[in-house]
């Protein structure tokens, strides 16, 4: 695995020119190269700062998932405004299994937190895999990530601040109880305060890394809706739990169901059915016994994509099968619409395909 030290020293240098670096990597095919044909102020000192932090990530056992890794999360890969790297503490699978993040108020009420624990239990009873993702603040966020603790379910935490620290400080508890299978995944460096700009920040992460992204309980004004924004920017699926007209925490919520941007759920089966997922209950359907004639009649790429997908029980997204194909995006969309056509593949929501069987 190549040495994250150029990413670093890149999130460094134009850490609020996050576009232009992503340019400049995809332009020279690397952050080493991209970072030899740079000449701005302040390079050295970059570099160094970079020296010191991979210092300090090695010296803690932190994880780090640069562009340049095969395993970085493919569903922010696709996301234009993608962090150059994670920083990840933990047993982190970001690209495993169903992934929802789940996010809401800082001040819900009691209704608020039980949906919240309710739908945690309830997908992880329907679904064979499960990682809930939020950005562990006060209210519905650690509401979800207690759930998930509490039934063994992976649960990713989303600081607004390096790893050399927790925000709030009272789930410290919660954290450390994540961390056998789930933990902390962020973009900023250790050092890096809990400052409000950060917040806004983070929250693309949390829509980018999941499949589905629900709001449980929102005022009108919220952090949440910025996350809620981000997740139809980047197409993912966008779920709301109604309120009552005058509640003044659900309001958020209501507007978004109202303005046609989040499918309206009142239980995970809304959620399930909606995504298309298989449940643990759901019986796989017999092979098309005409699939074996109409393989002849496919091109090498369409075979290999049919492939593919029929490995996978629960689909794959577009970016994975484009690295695990080695094809081209235009291509592999291309097939794809292609074997939709003949009835072999079904699209569903997030970009992800699955064989018919």
């Amino acid at each position: 695995m190549p040495s994250p030290l150029y990413h670093i020293a890149l999130s460094f240098l134009l850490r609020t020119r996050l576009r232009e670096a992503l340019r400049l990597i995809e332009h020279y095919g690397s952050a080493e190269e991209a970072w030899r044909h740079l000449d701005e102020p302040g390079m050295a000192e970059a570099l160094d700062h970079a020296r010191r932090e991979l210092e300090w990530i090695n010296a803690h056992d932190i994880r780090v998932w640069t562009l340049a890794d095969s395993d970085y999360p493919y569903r922010l890969r696709q996301c234009p405004d993608r962090p150059l790297l994670l920083y990840g503490k933990g047993n982190i699978s970001p690209s495993d299994g169903h992934i929802v993040s789940i996010v809401g108020t800082r001040k819900p009420t009691e209704y608020g937190k039980e949906l919240t624990s309710r739908l945690v239990r309830e997908l992880h009873e329907r679904l064979d895999s499960l990682t809930v993702v939020s950005g562990g603040a006060y209210g519905i966020d650690i509401a979800a990530h207690r759930a998930a603790i509490s039934l063994g379910v992976p649960t990713v935490f989303i600081p607004a601040h390096g790893l050399d620290r927790i925000y709030p400080y009272v789930h410290r508890r919660d954290v450390v109880a994540s961390l056998a299978n789930g933990g902390l995944l962020t973009e900023f460096p250790s050092g890096t305060e809990p400052l409000a700009q950060n917040f806004l920040q983070r929250n693309r992460i949390i829509a980018g890394l999941a499949d589905a992204v629900v709001v449980v309980e929102s005022r009108e004004h919220g952090g949440s809706l910025v996350t809620a924004r981000m997740a139809v920017d980047y197409d993912r699926e966008l779920f709301a739990f109604p309120g009552r007209p005058d509640d003044l925490s659900s309001q958020g919520c209501n507007g978004l169901i109202r303005d046609h941007k989040a499918q309206l759920v009142n239980t995970a089966d809304d959620l399930v059915a909606a995504m298309n997922w298989t449940t643990r209950t759901t019986r796989p359907q017999p092979v098309q016994t005409q699939l074996i004639g109409l393989m002849d009649e496919l091109t090498p790429r369409q075979q290999l994509l049919l492939q593919k997908l029929q490995e996978a029980e629960d689909g794959l997204h577009i970016n994975l099968l484009v690295m695990e194909t080695g094809l081209s995006y235009s291509d592999v969309s291309s097939d794809l619409v292609m074997l939709e056509l003949q009835g072999l593949v079904r699209s569903l929501p997030g970009g992800i395909y699955r064989f018919v069987r």
